[in-house]
């Protein structure tokens, strides 16, 4: 019997390295908005429930012009995300009010798909959580402060790391309460220090970028990690939107 599948789909970037003044989950992707492709997926795949996550001058925008305009029934919340990340996936965690299996994803990774969703599924009801990936093409060299190579991983052990990125709701959950209480309880020089570095219980220096890390540092869970698709891409530059246009042409054909 399936369990209870939440998504919370993060739309509340900026996109900087876009260079637009649009941010770039709205960019329009032949005709509809980069953001439309991903929330279509989870709306036709067996997820029980979307939680949109934006900007909160954005909110209104999303629900008359993307959720209401193409019909996305499966999104119960749009809630105004953070600052950071961690802050944006922590609102929308606040937002759900019970479910089995967390899944979440990047507005701006459009061609998440319903065969992803599926071995995400399959993984993470064997782990608890998972990770969707792929496995690096290139050679990746770890450099010294000065820039000079210092190491060469072995190429079959490095994955790109993708999302949707998938727990068990009552272990994210404690990942991110654990997060955010320590934050609370932290001077404003700690809290400073944090922001940069993202410190983990242990104090060693870690950079909290995504929900897996989290999970790894704050609870000791390990995180299995499954297959993507090298085109999971996620819209960061200009160049990115036409790799993505030519995904859709290819499609299409």
């Amino acid at each position: 019997m399936k369990k209870k599948c939440v998504a919370i789909v993060l739309a509340a970037g900026r996109g900087r390295r876009m260079c637009s003044d649009v941010p770039k989950q709205y960019l329009l992707l032949k005709e509809k908005p980069v953001l439309y492709y991903s929330l279509r997926a989870f709306e036709d795949s067996f997820m029980d429930e979307i939680i949109l996550v934006t900007a909160q001058g954005d909110i209104d925008y999303c629900r008359t012009q993307i959720v209401d305009k193409y019909g996305f029934h499966k999104v119960t919340h749009i809630v105004s995300g953070g600052r950071e990340r961690y802050h944006s996936v922590y609102q929308g965690i606040l937002a759900v009010d019970d479910c089995d299996y967390l899944f979440i994803h990047d507005g701006a990774r459009p061609f998440v798909n319903r065969e992803i969703l599926e071995r995400a599924y399959a993984c993470v009801s064997k782990y608890d959580a998972c990770v969707v990936g792929m496995p690096a093409k290139d050679t990746v060299k770890i450099v010294d402060r000065d820039g000079f190579a210092a190491s060469t991983p072995e190429r079959d052990r490095i994955w790109v790391i993708q999302t949707p990125q998938v727990f068990s709701f009552f272990l994210i959950k404690e990942a991110y309460t654990l997060l955010m209480d320590r934050m609370k309880n932290q001077t404003e020089p700690e809290k400073r220090a944090v922001l940069r570095e993202k410190r983990s219980l242990s104090e060693r220096p870690v950079r909290i970028t995504d929900d897996a890390t989290a999970v790894e540092i704050l609870t000791d869970h390990r995180v299995k990690l499954v297959e993507g698709s090298y085109e999971n891409i996620k819209i960061t530059t200009p160049e990115d939107l036409k790799t993505a246009e030519a995904f859709l042409e290819q499609s299409a054909d």
